[in-house]
């Protein structure tokens, strides 16, 4: 079976860069695109799916608190119908500069704290469902296995996707050590290439505890802002590629227009 290999992009901001997006672009299957709220402009925004679309790689709608402060990484008690708003309104955006890139949007990927708090908040699990359905009802939604969103999203007929991360430790529920622990983000190339192959091959990955945590996986996602991105990135394809793992876009993710 296939292997999407994503990655999060065009999350500068005005004449603030991150992250080497040309680089990645040449790697990775799917593109995250910031929409603007955590990172990203409409200039950016643009330029990314061009990138993208002229690499023949999908984009994704990476969407968001509204928090550029803290790079949405930052939980927001926001009321549930205003996030319905907010992600709407980013889907919107991206949608413009995706199809004037000549390409559509083929998936949506909550970013950051957004992300972690959609695992158990329900609320907001709700609040985001409701955005995609009122946007495209046949859009896929990518995100951890066991997510609270994903199994709402499925209930209310999104096509779901799972997603591993080939540069973050794991507890042994399942979820990612937060940030601010020690040994959060992997930074050898090789080990996490070693981890991906066996992400995508036997369906597990260690946690920090040593236990093996099942895992479903469609998409395995780089971070653009882990220094030597590029490489890493590079280091995981070649081991896929090597372990005899095709790698796609994710099944039912569109990319082109």
């Amino acid at each position: 079976m296939a292997v999407d290999l994503n990655a999060d992009l065009g999350e500068g901001f005005g004449r603030w860069a991150l992250g080497d997006d040309a680089g990645l672009l040449e790697v990775v299957t799917s593109a995250n695109v910031a929409c603007g709220f955590h990172a990203g402009d409409p200039l950016i925004m643009r330029r990314t799916c061009e990138l993208a679309a002229a690499r023949g790689v999908a984009v994704g709608a990476h969407v968001g608190y509204r928090d550029l402060a803290g790079f949405g990484r930052r939980f927001v008690d926001v009321e549930p119908a205003v996030l319905t708003a907010d992600v709407l309104y980013q889907l919107g955006g991206l949608d413009a500069c995706a199809r004037a890139a000549g390409t559509r949007i083929a998936y949506v990927k909550p970013h950051g704290a957004l992300y972690n708090a959609l695992v158990t908040h329900e609320a907001q699990a709700d609040a985001v469902v409701d955005a995609v359905r009122a946007f495209d009802p046949g859009l896929p939604v990518l995100g951890l296995p066991g997510a609270v969103w994903l199994k709402r999203a499925e209930v209310a007929g999104l096509p779901v996707r799972f997603e591993a991360f080939a540069d973050r430790a794991y507890t042994a529920l399942g979820t990612l050590v937060d940030r601010r622990r020690p040994g959060a983000v992997l930074h050898s190339a090789a080990e996490i290439a070693e981890r991906c192959v066996e992400i995508a091959l036997d369906g597990r990955v260690r946690s920090v505890d040593g236990h093996f945590v099942r895992l479903r996986v469609d998409s395995i996602c780089v971070h653009g802002d882990t220094p030597g991105a590029v490489a890493i990135a590079r280091a995981v394809r070649d081991a896929l590629t090597a372990a005899g793992v095709p790698l796609a876009a994710m099944r039912g993710a569109r990319v082109d227009a």
